[in-house]
C-alpha cells in the first residue's frame, strides 16, 4: 500500500506489455512499496560494473533507505517503472522532478532527472529503449517536458540508448561525467525510431513462431487420430528441418518415441531448447501446459484448443488469463482456437497446422482469422482448371483464431521485410487497432501489394471471440480509409485470390489502357464492357477468329505489348474444334514467349472451359515434387503425387522472380473476374506512384497553436466533455484561421432588424431548431432580404409557418456569395483515430452518403484528392457550364481543420455546415465543436501490446 503522503492513486493505465528486440515480451508497470523484496533480489543479480555505472561508485548492496526511496513514489514528482518477466524485475527506470538548480522540486518545474538499471543477462534486448519510451510518456502526462541524465563516459550502452531515441538533445562533459538533456516532445525522428524498433521487435516475435528450431506438440494421442496426433503427422510429413517432440502426460514411462518422434511426458523432460509448442489439449488443461512451457523457456505457443472467448463470458475470462500467463513468461500466442501456422521455406518446411497437406511453396503470405476460410484460401491457391488457376504458392500462412495475442498487425510487421513474400493476402473478421493497421498497411503497401477482404462487415459487431475496440465509423468509411493507406480492398475470397495471383507474378500496369485480343468476338466484347465498368480504358477488341493458331496469338500479343498506347493485355480464348485446333500447351507457350519480350506489361488470360490451358499457363519449369532428406528417426512419408495443377515452385533469382523460368500468366474462367483483378492492380499502381510523393502538411503563419491550447484548457475546466457555445466555437476556430459568419439570435423581429443593421444588408433569416436546421427545403430559410420591410415580413411568415420564435430559434446572417454548399467534418473515432470527411451539403451526403474521408493529419495532396473523391465533385469544377468554384480555398480550409484536430486531441468533433464555396473564396455559415479530455495514451505513445 502507498503511504498517506502519496498524492495519486496507483496509475494502472501505465501498465503495459511490450515486445523486446529479440521477440520476447516483458511487462512494464509502476514500482510500489510491495516490490521491496523484488527490488533487492533484482539488484543482487546485477553485476558490480553495472552498479558502478548506475551510482558512479562501488555499491554492492542497497540500504534500507535506498529500498524505501526506490519503492515509495507519489507518481507525479517521483516515478519508478520496472520491466518484469515471470513476475521478477529485469530492469528499472525512475525519474525525479528537479528545479533549475537541480534539487528536488514540484510542478510547475518541468524537468526531471532520469536513471536506468538493466540486469546484465537482459542487456542487449532493447529493455532500456522500451522503458525510456514509457517513462517519457509518463513524464509528459505529469507535465514534465525535459529529461536530464548523467552518464559515465565508459557507459556507452546507456549513452547510445539516449542518443538513439531521436529526441532533440544537448550534450556536455564536465567533471568526468557526460551530461545529457533532451526534450520529451515527440519528433519526426523519435517517432521514426520508435516505429522502426516496433517493426523489428514484432517481426522478430513472429519469426520465432514461423521459423523455430524445434517444435513440441503437446497433447499427442497414444492411438492414431485426434488433433495432436494429426498435427504431429503434418509436421513430419512436411519434412520439418528442426527437432520435433511429442508430449503427453499420459504416455507410459517406458515409451521412447511415437511415429518416429521422441516422446515425453512433459516439456520439462526435454533436455534441449524448445522454441515452439503446439498446444492441442482441452482448454481446462492449457494453464498447466503454459506454466511448464514458460518454466522451460519455450518462446511461443500455437494454441489449437477451443472453449475461449468464442464460447461466452466465462471463456473470455479464460482467454484473458491465458494471455496474461503466457506474457508473464515472455511468450507470444497464436490463437486460441487457431488453425495453425505454415512455413514453406526449404530452410524450415513447417506445417504446424490442421491442413493435411503442405501447400506448394511460393511468394504469397496468407493470413486468415478463420480456420475454415484459411482452408478455402489454401485450396483455391492450389487449384488448377475449373476456377482461378494458381500462379504461385504460399510463403507463410497464419490462421490466428481468436487472435488473443498475435494479430494481423504483427504478421504485417513480419511480412514487410520478409524476402520470401511478394504479396500479402489477408482475411480479417475484425481489426483490433485500425489506426495502427492503416499505418502499417501504408508502409507495407509501398513495398508490396496488400489485399484484404473483411468478413462480418454488416453484422454490426466483431465475432464473439475477438476483443476489439468498437468503431463508430460505417464500414464504407473504414474501407475508404484502408484504400487511402494503399490496401487493395475486395469483397470476397474469390476476388482476394484473383487479385493476389495477378499481383504475385505480373508487373504493375503503368496505366488504365487495356488491349483485348482473342478467338471469340463475344468474349472480347464482354471483356470490353467489363473494363468500362471497372473504370479502365479498353482499346477495341481484336478478333483473331476461332481458326486462330498459336502463331496468330503470339503475333497479336507481341504487337499489343509493343504498342505504347497499351498498358496491359487481356487474352480471351475458347476451345477450338477440329483436328487443326491449337493445343493447350502450344497456345500457352506462344503466349508466354510473347509476354517475355515485353516484361513490363501485365498479361491475363480469360478462358472458357479450357482447363488444360489454365494448367499449361501456370506450369513452372519443373513439375517434380520437392524431395528432401527426412530427419533422422522420422518415419518416411512420401509426398502424394500431384497432378500438373500442383507444380513445384521453380528456383528464384535475386529479385524474387523464378530464375530462368518462363513468365507465368494467370488465367481466369470469367472476363469479369480477370478485369476486376486488373482494375485493382491499376488503382494500386496509381496509389504507389502517388505515395512516392505524399505531399506535406503546410504551415500557416496565422495559426495560434498555444492560444488554442490555453482556450481548450480553460473550457475543459468546466467539465469532462462539452459542446461549445457559439462564441467559444468561433473563437477556437479563429485561432486556426477558420472564420465563421456570425449569426446573432433574433428572439423578436426588432432584434432581427437590429442584427441586420449591424451586419449589413442583404441578409438571410434562418430557423435553427433541430428539426429545421439545414432544411431549406422545408422553407425554414429566407435569403436575400434587402431591407427592413422584407426582413420583418419574412420573420412573420416563419412564425406563422413553424411556431413561436422560441420554438424555431431564428438567427440573422449576412448573405454570402453564391456558390456550392458543402460540409466539412472531423471526428475522433475510438478505434480509427482522427478522420476528416468532406461532401456536398444536403441530399448528396445525407441521402446518398456521398462523403470522402482521409486520416488526419492531411497533407496538401490528401486535401486535393479529398475534394475530388466524391461522386458529385464535378459540381465544383464547372459541370454543365457552371462557374468552377475556388477549390484551393476549400483545400486550405480542410488543411486548417486537420491541423486543429491533429494538434489538439481534445477536439473530438468538428462540423462546418454549410461551407459555401464561391468562384472566389468561401464562407463558413455554420459550425459546431465538441471537446473532451484527451486519452491517456494514443498512437504517438510508447510501444505496447493490446491490454488484457
Amino acid at each position: 500500500m502507498q503511504s498517506a503522503s502519496d498524492r495519486h492513486v496507483y496509475p494502472a493505465h501505465w501498465e503495459a506489455d511490450v515486445v523486446l528486440r529479440d521477440g520476447g515480451t516483458a511487462r512494464i508497470r509502476p514500482i510500489t512499496v510491495d516490490d521491496a523484496e523484488r527490488l533487492v533480489s533484482f539488484y543482487e543479480q546485477v553485476s558490480d560494473e553495472s552498479k558502478y555505472y548506475r551510482f558512479f561508485a562501488p555499491y554492492p548492496r542497497l540500504s534500507a533507505k535506498d529500498v524505501h526511496r526506490f519503492t515509495h513514489h507519489d507518481f507525479v514528482d517521483r516515478v519508478g517503472l520496472a520491466a518484469t518477466v515471470g513476475g521478477e524485475f529485469i530492469a528499472t527506470v525512475r525519474y525525479d522532478r528537479i528545479g533549475a538548480d537541480g534539487t528536488p522540486a514540484s510542478a510547475p518545474a518541468d524537468e526531471a532527472e532520469v536513471a536506468f538499471l538493466v540486469q546484465d543477462a537482459h542487456q542487449g534486448r532493447g529493455v532500456a529503449s522500451a522503458l525510456l519510451e514509457h517513462i517519457a510518456a509518463v513524464a509528459r502526462e505529469r507535465g514534465i517536458r525535459r529529461f536530464a541524465a548523467e552518464v559515465l563516459p565508459a557507459n556507452t550502452k546507456m549513452i547510445k540508448v539516449f542518443t538513439d531515441a531521436g529526441y532533440t538533445q544537448k550534450r556536455s562533459f564536465e567533471d568526468g561525467v557526460v551530461h545529457l538533456e533532451f526534450d520529451l516532445e515527440p519528433t519526426d525522428r523519435s517517432l521514426a525510431v520508435q516505429y522502426g524498433r516496433e517493426q523489428r521487435a514484432e517481426a522478430r516475435s513472429v519469426q520465432r513462431l514461423l521459423a523455430p528450431g524445434s517444435v513440441a506438440v503437446i497433447g499427442v494421442g497414444r492411438t492414431p487420430g485426434g488433433v495432436g496426433r494429426g498435427v504431429l503427422g503434418n509436421i513430419t510429413d512436411a519434412r520439418f528441418t528442426g527437432r520435433v517432440y511429442a508430449v503427453n502426460k499420459a504416455f507410459p514411462k517406458d515409451l521412447q518415441e511415437i511415429d518416429g518422434v521422441p516422446a515425453h511426458r512433459s516439456v520439462r523432460e526435454i533436455e534441449e531448447q524448445v522454441d515452439l509448442a503446439v498446444v492441442a489439449v482441452p482448454a481446462e488443461h492449457v494453464p498447466e501446459v503454459v506454466a511448464e512451457c514458460g518454466a522451460h523457456g519455450v518462446q511461443g505457443l500455437v494454441v489449437l484448443a477451443a472453449g475461449y472467448a468464442e464460447s461466452g463470458p466465462e471463456g473470455r475470462e479464460r482467454q484473458r488469463a491465458l494471455v496474461r500467463q503466457a506474457r508473464s513468461y515472455g511468450m507470444r500466442i497464436i490463437g486460441p482456437n487457431a488453425f495453425g501456422v505454415i512455413n514453406t521455406s526449404e530452410d524450415v518446411s513447417l506445417n504446424a497446422s490442421l491442413a493435411p497437406e503442405m501447400p506448394r511453396p511460393g511468394r504469397i503470405g496468407l493470413f486468415a482469422q478463420s480456420g475454415a476460410i484459411g482452408i478455402a484460401l489454401l485450396s483455391r491457391l492450389h487449384r488448377r482448371g475449373g476456377g482461378v488457376t494458381g500462379v504461385t504458392g504460399v510463403s507463410t500462412f497464419v490462421s490466428s483464431g481468436n487472435r488473443a495475442d498475435v494479430s494481423g498487425n504483427d504478421v504485417l510487421q513480419y511480412w514487410y521485410d520478409d524476402p520470401d513474400t511478394d504479396v500479402v493476402l489477408m482475411y480479417l473478421e475484425s481489426i483490433g487497432n485500425p489506426r495502427k493497421f492503416t499505418r502499417l498497411a501504408r508502409r507495407t503497401a509501398a513495398a508490396k501489394p496488400l489485399v484484404v477482404v473483411q468478413g462480418a462487415r454488416h453484422g454490426g459487431a466483431a465475432p464473439q471471440g475477438h476483443t476489439v475496440r468498437v468503431t463508430r465509423l460505417p464500414h464504407a468509411t473504414v474501407s475508404a480509409l484502408l484504400r487511402q493507406a494503399g490496401v487493395i480492398r475486395v469483397d470476397t475470397i474469390t476476388e482476394l485470390v484473383d487479385a493476389g495471383l495477378l499481383l504475385a507474378r505480373q508487373p504493375l500496369p503503368a496505366g488504365p489502357r487495356v488491349a483485348i485480343l482473342g478467338n471469340s468476338e463475344s468474349l472480347g466484347l464482354l471483356t470490353y464492357d467489363a473494363c468500362l465498368a471497372e473504370g479502365l480504358r479498353p482499346l477495341p477488341p481484336l478478333d483473331l477468329t476461332t481458326q486462330a493458331s498459336a502463331a496468330d496469338f503470339h503475333a497479336a500479343l507481341s504487337h499489343a505489348l509493343a504498342d505504347d498506347a497499351c498498358d496491359a493485355v487481356v487474352v480471351t480464348a475458347i476451345p477450338a474444334i477440329g483436328d487443326a485446333s491449337t493445343g493447350d500447351a502450344e497456345l500457352a507457350e506462344a503466349l508466354r514467349s510473347a509476354a517475355e519480350q515485353v516484361p513490363g506489361k501485365p498479361v491475363l488470360v480469360v478462358h472458357v472451359e479450357l482447363g488444360g490451358l489454365a494448367e499449361a499457363l501456370s506450369a513452372a519449369a519443373s513439375t517434380a515434387p520437392r524431395t528432401t532428406t527426412a530427419p533422422r528417426g522420422s518415419v518416411p512419408r512420401p509426398h502424394p503425387v500431384r497432378p500438373l495443377a500442383f507444380p513445384a515452385e521453380p528456383p528464384t533469382g535475386p529479385d524474387g522472380d523464378p530464375a530462368g523460368a518462363p513468365r507465368l500468366i494467370p488465367a481466369y474462367p470469367a472476363a469479369e473476374r480477370a478485369v476486376r483483378a486488373l482494375g485493382e492492380a491499376v488503382k494500386y499502381a496509381q496509389w504507389r506512384r502517388e505515395a512516392a510523393d505524399p505531399g506535406r502538411v503546410p504551415e500557416y503563419d496565422d495559426i495560434d497553436e498555444k492560444g488554442a491550447a490555453r482556450l481548450i484548457g480553460r473550457l475543459l475546466a468546466r467539465g469532462q466533455g462539452l459542446t461549445l457555445g457559439t462564441d467559444d466555437t468561433y473563437e477556437l476556430l479563429g485561432t486556426y484561421g477558420v472564420h465563421v459568419h456570425r449569426a446573432p439570435h433574433a428572439p423578436t423581429a426588432d432584434a432581427a432588424v437590429e442584427a441586420a443593421e449591424a451586419l449589413g444588408y442583404p441578409v438571410a433569416l434562418k430557423a435553427t431548431a433541430p428539426h429545421l436546421r439545414h432544411r431549406a427545403d422545408l422553407g425554414g430559410v429566407r435569403l436575400d432580404l434587402a431591407d427592413e420591410e422584407q426582413l420583418r415580413r419574412a420573420y412573420t411568415e416563419l412564425a406563422e409557418l413553424f411556431g413561436k420564435p422560441e420554438e424555431i430559434r431564428p438567427v440573422v446572417q449576412r448573405m454570402a456569395p453564391r456558390g456550392v454548399d458543402t460540409v466539412v467534418r472531423a471526428v475522433i473515432d475510438p478505434a480509427a483515430g482522427a478522420v476528416l470527411s468532406f461532401g456536398l451539403a444536403g441530399a448528396a451526403s445525407q441521402l446518398l452518403g456521398d462523403m470522402a474521408h482521409r486520416l488526419v493529419p492531411v497533407t496538401d495532396r490528401d486535401a486535393a484528392s479529398l475534394v475530388r473523391a466524391i461522386r458529385t465533385a464535378p459540381l465544383l469544377f464547372g459541370w454543365r457550364g457552371s462557374a468552377p468554384v475556388d477549390t484551393p480555398a476549400l483545400e486550405e480550409l480542410l488543411l486548417r481543420v486537420s491541423r486543429l484536430v491533429h494538434d489538439h486531441p481534445e477536439v473530438v468533433a468538428i462540423t462546418l455546415e454549410p461551407v459555401v464555396v464561391a468562384a472566389h473564396g468561401l464562407s463558413v455559415l455554420g459550425a459546431s465543436v465538441r471537446l473532451a479530455p484527451p486519452p491517456a495514451r494514443d498512437d504517438l505513445g510508447p510501444r505496447t501490446l493490446p491490454a488484457y
